[in-house]
């Protein structure tokens, strides 16, 4: 039986840790890359008799993305004790949220070709991040094959944020973009830097499958450690390909955890699945519950600008779906308006950023978009080595294109014809040749001209002026 006779359905738990200053229920400093257990205390290594004191700006934070994502905010939200028995859990149990969380209800807009894909939030909750395991020798990090794991509990505490999503995935693709764009959303909300390389932003994928029009779920996995998008969607793909070979071998899916490996794209089970009951959540006695303000939830509303999905829909209308969507998910969208502004051909400057300008790695936020407008126009006339020396400076303080604009191509026919001339009799073999069919020789004229003006010719003006010689 094909695949097009299985609906894939799909649900996502992202984890998003919060920037805050310090830890969720203590004073230690969160700083990616310090030496290991160095921001620890007696409440983060879970000692006898400590008590937590919540961190109030991520109460906040999580109320504003809450407010992203259409969520309603519980007037009264209560932490509980999530228990497990893991070496990255010094107390033996998490403080999370279970069936009082601070966001509930919500709805994230994915714009797409064909229309938005509405993708319900079940909820977003707060909760303390474990500390961080490293799995010492073996392949690829992971505890399978390890020679022994190190516990860093430098991250014990970092202020976490589940999101939880409703199963209204239908393919990898769907959760791909869902992803990117909450990635966006999460950035410019300010709350957290949301990078997957540096494990700030982790996602879970829930995959089950069912014969197409079936209306009931069937038993789903959970994938885990996918490190980046392009894997996150591969990793979902391979899951549900395997779950179609199990159901038509006959055999049942069994709720359990895999890992993706994006080297082999094969994928390895670790444990059976856990339910909620398996956690013994219990009401967090050391804490009371939090009950948001109606000042915060106000001040919080006027904060929220126009949201990433939004302005892909926006943007489309002058561009197209797939160059706006790019646009607005890597950041670079605010640019681009801003050079649009200054007058110069809103395409030109949207290749541009979507390619040259992307390449340099160079963040948006640094960029004088008038300079930068100033190069999108001359982008023909400057020689394309001076041009990709340009964007690649143009977040430096005080950038200026005028400098590249000085070594703008030579493009006068009048000043060209006579080394066009000049090369064409010092290579009369080459001329026969040409003329003889073999008009793969015009790359070399071109670069013959190239190399007797030092490269500031521009290539195309040649290119034409010898062409038309030779042909005559």
């Amino acid at each position: 039986m094909s695949a097009a006779a299985w609906e894939p359905v799909i649900g996502l738990e992202i984890h998003v840790q919060l920037k805050t200053r310090t830890k969720m229920f203590c004073a230690c400093a969160l700083e990616y890359g310090a030496e290991p257990n160095t921001h620890t205390c007696p409440i983060c290594l879970g000692h006898p008799g400590i008590l937590p004191v919540p961190n109030g700006k991520a109460v906040e934070w999580t109320v504003k993305l809450g407010r992203a994502l259409g969520c309603a905010i519980a007037p009264r939200a209560v932490f509980h004790r999530k228990h497990y028995f893991y070496p990255d859990l010094a107390k033996g149990y998490q403080i999370s949220q279970y069936d009082e969380p601070l966001c509930t209800g919500g709805r994230f807009v994915v714009p797409s070709h064909d229309g938005d894909l509405e993708v319900g939030i079940v909820r977003a909750h707060l909760e303390e991040d474990a500390a961080k395991i490293v799995h010492v020798g073996g392949a690829g990090g992971r505890i399978g094959g390890a020679d022994h794991s190190l516990v860093d509990y430098n991250r014990a505490g970092t202020p976490l944020v589940e999101i939880v999503s409703a199963p209204d995935l239908r393919s990898a693709d769907e959760a791909k973009r869902f992803l990117q764009l909450l990635r966006q959303t999460v950035i410019e909300l300010g709350i957290s830097d949301a990078e997957m390389e540096k494990g700030t932003l982790r996602a879970d994928a829930n995959v089950s499958v069912r014969r197409t029009g079936e209306q009931e779920l069937r038993t789903r996995t959970e994938l885990k450690n996918m490190n980046s998008f392009t894997f996150i969607a591969r990793g979902i793909e391979a899951e549900i390909a395997r779950q179609i070979e199990v159901w038509e071998s006959g055999a049942e899916v069994v709720q359990q955890t895999y890992d993706f490996h994006a080297d082999t794209g094969a994928l390895t089970p670790r444990r059976t699945k856990e339910e909620a009951e398996d956690y013994r959540y219990l009401p967090e006695p050391d804490l009371v519950p939090v009950e948001p303000s109606a000042e915060l939830l106000e001040r919080v509303r006027g904060e929220l600008r126009e949201l990433p999905g939004a302005r892909v829909r926006r943007l489309e209308a002058a561009l197209d779906f797939e160059t706006a969507n790019g646009l607005v998910t890597s950041g670079r969208d605010r640019l681009y308006e801003a050079v649009a502004a200054t007058g110069v051909d809103a395409r030109a400057a949207a290749n541009v950023l979507m390619n040259q300008f992307a390449a340099t790695g160079v963040a948006p936020d640094a960029v004088d978009a008038a300079e930068l407008a100033k190069l999108v126009e001359a982008r023909d006339r400057i020689p394309r080595a001076a041009f990709l020396e340009a964007l690649a400076a143009s977040g430096e303080p005080g950038f200026s294109a005028d400098r590249y604009l000085a070594d703008a191509a030579l493009t006068d026919t009048a000043e060209l014809e006579p080394l066009v001339d000049r090369v064409l009799a010092e290579n009369p073999d080459q001329v026969a040749s040409y003329r003889s069919g073999k008009q793969g020789l015009l790359g070399f004229f071109v670069g013959q001209v190239m190399r007797e003006t030092n490269g500031k010719a521009n290539a195309k003006v040649v290119s034409e002026l010898v062409r038309a010689k030779l042909d005559a």
